[in-house]
């Protein structure tokens, strides 16, 4: 267990942007156990931005170089008594013995067992296998072995006043109080194989325009791939979307873009956790992923998961000759589930 008598502990963050959010019950529950201490987060610049501004920590250390013997000369310094880690990956495990940090904490898994002096077992079904379990409570494992308490499972993202002032100069005609905000998010980091069709975004978009009179906005990370693919609803749909991948965000502008949405419609992808931890209502869509693996127990959230014989395959990009899985979710699924979620609602006061 931790040395409550130390005063340092660092906490190495995982990359993921949905796994960074998915982590934040377990990020609030050491810092609820170890209040007194200073708590040093490490992270790449992404993952600062989502969580910035945090409550959970003291320090921030940021790095764009993972090479193991560079960060273990940097972590050496600092002198820390304790390393939680909820990056899984045998250089995590290394570096922290490099560093020479008395008690290390995580998951025994990746080969990196040799390296950590507190040992957990990761949940495994009878085969071996990683256990389909949520990455909530995958995270509150190794804050239960800490002794923290499981006092609030929520996940949470905080919001910078800038960012928002921000946003409402870059973009002042999305935000008009006169009409509803719907945030399509049509990509995915993981592969293509979590993605719906363009097509069908682009015809749920136009239903939504046409009964909502909303602002429908498309969200996409800025790369080549969900570029084209925002483009190609925005192409296709008969009413004009607004396309950000025309206006590039920060990620502290984007927080607050999604704060403002009266539904968001996503894949499940990271996007679709910043909705969620910030209170939106979400209309989530799954196919060649397991969803049990990012189960949040959220009540504003409908997930519509696709069929087929072949799901969940867990893979990045889809090895049939026809997309089944995401195919057998049809417009209608979604438009309904969208107008359970919108009703008869009006629009928001814009923040």
């Amino acid at each position: 267990m931790v040395d409550t008598k130390q005063d340092k502990i660092l906490v190495w963050l995982p990359s993921p942007m949905g796994d960074v959010i998915l982590c934040t019950p377990a990020l609030r529950a050491i810092r609820e156990r170890f209040a007194s201490k200073r708590i040093y987060f490490l992270a790449g610049p992404m993952t600062k931005q989502l969580l910035s501004p945090c409550s959970f920590n003291d320090e921030w250390i940021e790095y764009t170089n993972s090479n193991v013997f560079t960060l273990a000369r940097i972590l050496k310094k600092h002198d820390f008594s304790t390393a939680i880690l909820f990056k899984n990956s045998f250089g995590s495990g290394l570096t922290v013995r490099l560093a020479g940090i008395p008690q290390r904490v995580g998951y025994s898994r990746d080969c990196r067992g040799l390296f950590l002096t507190e040992k957990i077992a990761p949940p495994k079904d009878a085969r071996g296998k990683f256990k389909p379990v949520s990455m909530i409570d995958y995270y509150l494992g190794i804050t239960s072995w800490l002794g923290c308490q499981k006092n609030d499972i929520s996940l949470e993202l905080l919001l910078e006043e800038a960012d928002t002032s921000q946003l409402n100069q870059k973009m002042p005609d999305v935000f008009s109080p006169a009409s509803l905000l719907v945030i399509l998010v049509p990509g995915g980091a993981f592969g293509p194989s979590k993605c719906w069709l363009p097509e069908r975004f682009a015809q749920t978009a136009d239903w939504i325009i046409e009964n909502y009179q909303a602002m429908v906005a498309i969200s996409v990370a800025p790369n080549k791939q969900e570029k084209e693919i925002a483009n190609s609803i925005a192409s296709s749909a008969k009413h004009k979307l607004y396309n950000l991948a025309d206006t590039p965000l920060t990620l502290g502008q984007l927080k607050s873009f999604f704060a403002q949405a009266d539904l968001v419609i996503s894949n499940d992808t990271g996007p679709r956790h910043i909705a969620i931890a910030l209170g939106r209502k979400i209309v989530s869509l799954f196919g060649p992923n397991n969803p049990e693996w990012t189960q949040t127990g959220y009540e504003k959230e409908i997930q519509i998961v696709g069929t087929a014989e072949c799901a969940p395959c867990e893979k990045p990009e889809c090895s049939q000759q026809e997309h089944l899985c995401m195919q057998s979710i049809t417009v209608e699924m979604v438009c309904n589930a969208a107008e359970k979620m919108l009703g008869d609602k009006k629009p928001q006061e814009r923040l």
